[in-house]
């Protein structure tokens, strides 16, 4: 694979939330390879989700070959080198510097991080003072998971047919769905060598939408004239009378991540037989098997944001640093 790291060029009921969110939408925001580092930023704190994770800096991920540029996509990787690492194996998360409110989102990914025991990798955005301004997960998943979840998480007072986006339990478990389809993710995604994720966004519904790269792709979003009133279906629509989008939802800078272990992977580790007999803990795995991680890496070939031509323009976003 041909690498080159660059920091300084270093986001029925379906049919009703499908036809309810027609508009006419214009690009605002393109990353890709020429100019991704510059519209996105690391996350180098502690992990708020608890993983076995040492996030990298833009300087420290660099150095380390884990984030750059290959085969001309954005490369964000896992350290797969280093031997029982202190304090967490080397990962990347980064969040874009600007925030969206409403609009639609294209990502067109070529590769996600392979299934593998320990892994936890997502695509997903997200708001200040979290869960009060939302999260949508994208892609999603843990250790051999073979299908994407669709979440999302609020603070109290908005629920979906796919639940209580502020569900009790252990933390916030949001509302959510897992995706029927098995090329949403991980190995499934990468044998077909990806595809693209569409999120719309509006009042009154977030719609995602999946077109696999083998498949039929919509030719509006090659054209770069996306019109998801033409797409059929998403994956899951999340509408309806019991959530007000706008008063949950708000301001969401788009985060790609990989953690390892933690509250979700950390936690169903043992639950799993294949895992559970690789080693008695997640974070001994992790830990002590490093090659195992050499394919948890993500290719982005684009992210584009579309606006609705009727939102107001604020510069299309709010800029904040990211925090948890």
């Amino acid at each position: 694979m041909l690498f080159t790291t660059q920091v300084s060029r270093l986001g029925s009921a379906l049919a009703l939330g499908a036809a309810a969110t027609h508009a006419a939408y214009t690009i605002q925001d393109s990353y890709d390879q020429t100019n991704f580092f510059e519209g996105f930023e690391f996350f180098s704190l502690p992990d708020p989700t608890n993983g076995f994770v040492r996030y990298q800096t833009a300087i420290e991920a660099n150095a380390n070959s884990l984030a750059g540029l290959a085969n001309d996509a954005v490369y964000l990787g896992v350290d797969y080198t280093t031997m029982n690492p202190i304090g967490g194996r080397g990962s990347v998360r980064v969040n874009s510097k600007k925030s969206y409110t409403t609009g639609l989102i294209i990502a067109d990914i070529a590769h996600q991080p392979a299934s593998q025991c320990g892994t936890w990798p997502a695509f997903w955005t997200v708001g200040q003072d979290w869960p009060f301004n939302g999260e949508i997960d994208i892609i999603e998943g843990v250790n051999l998971d073979t299908n994407s979840t669709y979440t999302l998480h609020t603070g109290p007072g908005c629920t979906f047919s796919q639940g209580d986006c502020n569900a009790p339990g252990t933390g916030n478990i949001g509302c959510g769905t897992s995706s029927q389809d098995t090329q949403t993710f991980a190995n499934g995604f990468n044998e077909i060598g990806g595809g693209i994720f569409a999120v719309e966004w509006t009042s009154s519904a977030i719609n995602i939408f999946f077109f696999p790269r083998n498949g039929d792709i919509p030719q509006d979003i090659a054209a770069g004239q996306p019109d998801p009133s033409t797409w059929g279906n998403p994956q899951t629509s999340f509408s309806g009378e019991g959530c007000d989008i706008p008063s949950h939802f708000r301001e969401h800078q788009i985060v790609f991540d990989t953690t390892l272990c933690g509250d979700w992977a950390g936690k169903v580790f043992s639950s799993d037989p294949v895992c559970a007999s690789k080693a008695s803990t997640c974070q001994d795995y992790v830990s002590q098997n490093p090659e195992a991680f050499r394919d948890s890496y993500w290719l982005i070939n684009s992210v584009k944001v579309y606006s609705d031509g009727s939102a107001a323009k604020r510069d299309g976003a709010v800029r904040r640093r990211f925090t948890a």
